[in-house]
Order: structure tokens, then C-alpha cells, then sequence
């Protein structure tokens, strides 16, 4: 099941694409391999309690407690945007495969220079 959904990010409008835990995967790489070395892939996860809209501040909540607790998987680069909803009876198998491919797409990084602690302590005394 695909959804799109549109936002509006200064002057180019980029739509959402709201898939399955395993096609988000799948796509999740594809993204990772476009932008291997010039760009960024931002992940956020968030809590999801199934609305799509606000609730009006003086409207009734009644039925406002989701019967499972979800969350929402966006990721994006400067051009596409994905997101998945997950639920709490899938977590576990969608958590290793999320996992073993942050591991394997995150090889890229830069190492940060570790700056010795005792040379520190010694121009402090």
C-alpha cells in the first residue's frame, strides 16, 4: 500500500511516500546508495497514535488512546522523502533488518580525532 503525501519545503514541493516496513527497507537503501558521498539521508522516529489531523483544543477527546502503540519512520534527502508505520507486533524483526542496514550503509563516516585526556590533566596542574 502506497500513500503520498505532500509538503511544501521553500519554494519545491516534495511528497511523502507512506510505505511497507519491507519496501521502506528496500527503498531506504537505494536511498543510502544515491547519496553515498555528497549527500545526507536524515532518519527521525516518532511516535504515531493514528491521526492525521489535530484535535480541536475545545472538541471532545473520546477515543483519543490508540489500542497499539505505533511509530512513524520518516527518512529523507534533499529530494525524496519516505516514511513507514510500524506497529509493536513487528518491532522485532523490522528493528534487525532496520539494524543490519544502518551497519551496513554507515560505513562512510569519518573518525573523530580522540584528544588525549592526560595531556589535559598535565597543563592543568
Amino acid at each position: 500500500m502506497i500513500k503520498t503525501r505532500s509538503g511544501r519545503i521553500g519554494s519545491r514541493i516534495i511528497k511523502t511516500v507512506l510505505l511497507e516496513s519491507k519496501q521502506f527497507l528496500t527503498e531506504l537503501t537505494r536511498l543510502f546508495q544515491k547519496c553515498r558521498v555528497p549527500d545526507s539521508v536524515f532518519i527521525t522516529l516518532k511516535k504515531y497514535d493514528g491521526q492525521t489531523r489535530a484535535i480541536p483544543k475545545k472538541g471532545s477527546v473520546e477515543g483519543c488512546e490508540p489500542a497499539d502503540n505505533n511509530c512513524v519512520l520518516r527518512a529523507k534527502d534533499g529530494k525524496k522523502k519516505i516514511s513507514t508505520v510500524g506497529s509493536s507486533t513487528e518491532a522485532s524483526k523490522f528493528q534487525m533488518a532496520y539494524s543490519n542496514l544502518l551497519r551496513a550503509n554507515m560505513d562512510g563516516l569519518k573518525k573523530r580525532d580522540k584528544k588525549n585526556k592526560s595531556k589535559k590533566a598535565r597543563t592543568a596542574q
